[in-house]
């Protein structure tokens, strides 16, 4: 059931869509049967933070159909607060296909005009806004419209109790990379946590390295530089990295949003920089496992064990369905 009330330690905003997924990993034109599920990437973080014991809530608007009632409904079950979700008649809500294959995943939306994107700079009152310790946002709700575009500008332009998470998440089947990239470097320079991957912002602003990242984004607390299989960056007052254990990669959607998950947990407890780039690689390896878009967590005992290694126990760490 979900958790109710007015406080919360993270408050995620975004849209969520309805998935659809081969049940296994083969292409949708091959596909012989599919799972409907709840995708989207900042109900992604909230779930995987509840899943961790976290009291998260989760804001957005859903139309009010059967699509959207069982994305409420799913996220509801997973342990989110959906007290501020909003059921919209007069839209609809988004649905989106996943189409794996050799040469990685594609992903087919279908979100034009939907509930979510009727969101505005009035969607949330500033005492609910206040009342999380942490609020977590991305890039992509700003591509929906302009009122979300508005939305996100108040969010990361008022006066706030608490940090403000931004995962850059550039979608280009929303907008092309010329015209994100300078939005996208505003609106993260306005944020105190920032996710991105290497290749993203290498796309977007032609950097090389974590440290070119930082340079450019300069003004946020902490900019987490993610470089996939290799290495995640955790640059503030210090740099901090920690290489990626090994994964048998089944499906990558979604493994971004739960490793923004496990950074994020690991600042809800006050851990350094290292446990946290440590928690987030080991939620993005159980989610590379799956073709959900978020899956169970590590039990309590494993994370623990995981998080205690040494330097080189932990450069040997492997998720290839032994571990």
């Amino acid at each position: 059931m979900a958790q109710v009330g007015n406080e919360a330690e993270v408050l995620c905003l975004g849209e969520t869509m309805s998935l659809v997924a081969p049940a296994a990993p083969l292409p949708l034109e091959e596909a012989p049967a599919f799972t409907l599920s709840a995708g989207g990437a900042e109900s992604n973080v909230a779930v995987h933070l509840a899943s961790l014991g976290h009291h998260v809530r989760w804001a957005s608007r859903l139309g009010d159909d059967p699509l959207g009632r069982r994305v409420a409904a799913s996220i509801a079950g997973a342990g989110v607060d959906t007290g501020l979700v909003e059921m919209r008649s007069e839209a609809p809500t988004g649905v989106y296909f996943k189409d794996p294959g050799p040469d990685g995943t594609r992903v087919h939306y279908y979100r034009a005009g939907s509930a979510a994107s009727t969101m505005d700079q009035d969607f949330l009152a500033d005492d609910v806004i206040d009342a999380a310790r942490v609020v977590h946002i991305s890039g992509i709700t700003p591509a929906l419209s302009e009122g979300c575009d508005r939305l996100t500008r108040r969010l990361l332009t008022r006066p706030r109790r608490g940090p403000i998470s931004f995962d850059v998440n550039h979608r280009p089947t929303l907008w092309s990379a010329r015209q994100a990239a300078p939005v996208l470097a505003e609106l993260a320079q306005l944020a105190d946590v920032v996710f991105v991957g290497l290749d993203e912002a290498a796309t977007l602003w032609g950097v090389r390295t974590a440290d070119d990242v930082r340079e450019l984004l300069d003004s946020p607390v902490t900019v987490v530089v993610k470089d996939g299989a290799e290495a995640a960056y955790a640059l503030g007052e210090r740099r901090t990295v920690v290489p990626a254990p090994t994964v048998e990669v089944v499906e990558p959607v979604g493994a971004g949003d739960a490793f923004a998950a496990g950074f994020l947990s690991g600042v809800l407890r006050g851990e350094d920089d290292e446990n946290c780039l440590r928690r987030g690689h080991l939620l993005a390896a159980h989610s590379l496992r799956s073709t959900e878009d978020h899956t169970a967590p590590p039990d309590a005992d494993s994370l623990a064990r995981w998080l205690a290694l040494d330097e080189e126990q932990w450069g040997a760490l492997r998720f290839d369905g032994s571990e």
